[in-house]
């Protein structure tokens, strides 16, 4: 009996030793498990740094490449531009933060201190227009005010909508109004910052038109049209004789062109135009950059561009989705009859404050 107690009690012994060293061991078992998950979850942070380091040098990579084929001086858009419009490659103001890739347009609209109603309705039409990736100034473009109510009318227009451009000239059609508006715009866009203190983008506009009150753009339309194109030296508009579709034969109408602000600035410095200030004013502009040989790269949006038709002309088109601009609409009726072929007001949003049928 003693020799079979003391043989129990040597293997409770025998068994707490090997219990003791089992837990030991687990718990060194434990220990390597949690130094192995730290030292591997360390390994896979170190190498997420290293491979987000490689995907953004590939990225800067990546915009090098493109900006370098972008500018290339064997880029096939700087040596021919299409001569119309047609194919699919073709705000107010949109002033929020930009992409890289936008374009920055100004549409400087000529017309008369006195014409208010055309100029609220013209707000309509292009307030409620939109665009992708662009910035689409558009302005009131007139002679100084020389009559106590435009005094007050007109400072009244730019205090709500800032959208005025008076310039330091007679009022006219065809005597240097339209030099006056091209040669004013570097000085008075060319600037370090803006308003807020801002940096100021460089060039403030790539592009620059002079357009008719009686026209009416499709921004977004027209935007695509100027993205593939030289913002350098460029001259774009509706070619005129009205048959032709060779944009260097003669000059563009005056129902809206637009140069690049290159070509706006060589006005302003250049003596030749100066020297012929009086005569239709769209060819006279035309005739500036033929003396001057400017406007190498061009591109006649006909017939993205055309007059309403009717009455039909050499110059009129039927209305089509692929509208830029459609010129001569003089009544009312036209440019309803414009707006409700494009159907401007199909984002009216249901409401019970209105019912238009």
């Amino acid at each position: 009996m003693p020799q079979i107690l003391q043989y129990d009690r040597l293997s409770l012994s025998l068994t707490n030793i090997y219990v003791d060293d089992t837990m030991k061991s687990s718990r060194s078992n434990g220990h390597r498990f949690i130094i192995s998950c730290f030292f591997f979850i360390a390994f896979l942070c170190i190498l997420a740094s290293v491979n987000e380091i490689r995907f953004n040098s590939f990225l800067k990579f990546g915009k090098c490449a493109l900006s370098s084929s972008n500018s290339s001086p064997d880029n096939s858009t700087s040596n021919f531009l299409p001569l119309n419009s047609t194919s699919n490659s073709s705000n107010y103001s949109n002033s929020s933060s930009l992409p890289e890739d936008e374009i920055r347009i100004l549409i400087g609209i000529l017309t008369l201190p006195d014409h208010y109603h055309k100029r609220h309705f013209l707000r309509l039409i292009y307030g409620t227009q939109s665009t992708e990736n662009a910035k689409v100034d558009v302005k009131f473009v007139f002679c100084n005010l020389t009559k106590e109510d435009q005094k007050v009318l007109v400072a009244l227009e730019i205090m709500r909508y800032d959208d005025v451009i008076i310039l330091n000239c007679q009022e006219n059609m065809n005597k240097g109004k339209t030099y006056t508006y091209f040669s004013s715009l570097p000085e008075i866009f060319n600037s370090t910052t803006d308003d807020a203190g801002k940096p100021s983008p460089s060039p403030p506009y790539h592009y620059v038109m002079k357009a008719d009150d009686d026209s009416y753009f499709r921004l977004d339309n027209l935007v695509k049209s100027l993205r593939p194109l030289p913002r350098e030296d460029l001259y774009y508009g509706y070619v005129i004789p009205c048959p032709s579709m060779d944009p260097f034969v003669n000059y563009m109408s005056g129902m809206g062109y637009l140069v690049s602000w290159d070509i706006a600035e060589w006005i302003r410095e250049s003596e030749i135009p100066l020297k012929h200030l009086e005569g239709p004013e769209d060819k006279v502009f035309g005739e500036w950059l033929r003396d001057g040989r400017r406007g190498k790269n061009r591109y006649n949006a006909k017939w993205s561009m055309y007059n309403f038709p009717e009455p039909p002309t050499r110059c009129t088109h039927e209305l089509w989705p692929d509208t830029i601009a459609v010129h001569l609409l003089k009544t009312q009726e036209k440019w309803i009859q414009t707006l409700n072929y494009f159907n401007v007001t199909k984002n009216l949003k249901p409401s019970k404050l209105y019912h238009i049928p």
